[in-house]
C-alpha cells in the first residue's frame, strides 16, 4: 500500500513562522531570520502560468512599493520549478495586459518547492481541495518573526488586495497604538481602546469628560485617532 505523505497542521497565530532555506526567483533566502525588522506576506498559489494567479502576481507586482511603505515585504510560493517560474513571470512581463498593467516586473521572490516540503511545513496542501497544488494561503509574519493573520482561499478564489492592506495597516495601527480595530475599520475610523481591567478604571472611563473618548459601556470604549496620526507613525519616511 502506498504510504501517504504526512500533511502538517498550520502555523497559529502568536507562533514563529516555521523556518526553511529555499531557492527563489531572486536567489536563496532563508525565511523568515533574513526578514528580520520587517512585517512580510508570505503567499502561495497553484501554480504557474494559471489565469488567477496570473491576476494575483500582476496586482501584487503593482502593489509592491506600496506594501514596502509600510515597511512590508512579499514573498511567494508554489509547488513548481524554478524554470517554469522564471518562464512564467517573463511572460507576465512580456505579454500580459491586464485591467490597465502591463509590462509587470516580478521583483519579489518566488520560491521553488517541488518537494512540497515548505508547502507542507505551511498547511497549504489541503487535500480536499488539490493533492498536488496550494490552495491561496496568505501568512501575514510581524518583524519579530511572528505568526499574526492567516488567511486561506479555494483555489477558485482570487484574493481581495484591499483586505490584505487592511490587515497590514490594522495590525500595525494595532501595535503602535495599543488599540484593537472594530469591524470594517479603515485608518480614520474610531478604534477600540483595551477594555478596563478593574472595577475603578471602568468607573473611570464611563465618567470621563474626554471628547475624544466615548464608551457604549464599560466594556466597550472607542476613541478618535486620524489617519494622518496613524500614517506619521507606521509608514517609512
Amino acid at each position: 500500500m502506498e504510504e501517504k505523505k504526512e500533511i502538517k497542521s498550520i502555523p497559529r497565530i502568536g507562533e514563529k513562522a516555521p523556518s526553511f532555506k529555499a531557492v527563489t526567483t531572486q536567489g536563496e533566502i532563508q525565511f523568515p531570520e533574513q526578514y528580520e525588522g520587517s512585517w512580510v506576506i508570505l503567499f502561495s498559489h497553484p501554480a504557474d502560468f494559471t489565469p488567477v494567479c496570473t491576476s494575483e502576481f500582476m496586482t501584487f507586482a503593482t502593489l509592491a512599493d506600496e506594501f514596502e511603505k509600510y515597511n512590508c515585504k512579499l514573498v511567494g510560493l508554489s509547488v513548481d520549478g524554478l524554470y517554469s517560474h522564471i518562464a512564467w513571470l517573463r511572460t507576465i512581463k512580456e505579454k500580459i495586459d491586464y485591467k490597465g498593467m502591463k509590462n509587470v516586473e516580478v521583483q519579489f521572490p518566488l520560491i521553488e518547492d517541488i518537494t512540497m516540503e515548505i508547502a507542507n511545513q505551511y498547511g497549504m496542501i489541503q487535500p480536499g481541495e488539490s493533492n498536488t497544488k496550494t490552495v491561496r494561503a496568505v501568512f501575514v509574519i510581524d518583524p519579530q518573526g511572528i505568526v499574526r493573520t492567516v488567511l486561506y482561499y479555494p483555489l477558485s478564489l482570487g484574493r481581495n488586495f484591499d483586505e490584505l492592506f487592511r490587515i497590514v495597516i490594522a495590525l500595525q495601527t494595532a501595535d503602535a497604538f495599543n488599540i484593537a480595530t472594530p469591524a470594517d475599520w479603515h485608518p480614520g475610523d474610531d478604534v477600540i481602546v483595551p477594555t478596563a481591567g478593574s472595577c475603578g478604571v471602568a468607573k473611570e472611563r464611563m465618567e470621563s469628560k474626554d471628547n475624544d473618548v466615548y464608551c457604549h459601556d464599560w466594556f466597550f470604549c472607542t476613541k478618535k485617532l486620524d489617519s494622518k496620526t496613524i500614517f506619521d507613525k507606521i509608514t517609512k519616511k
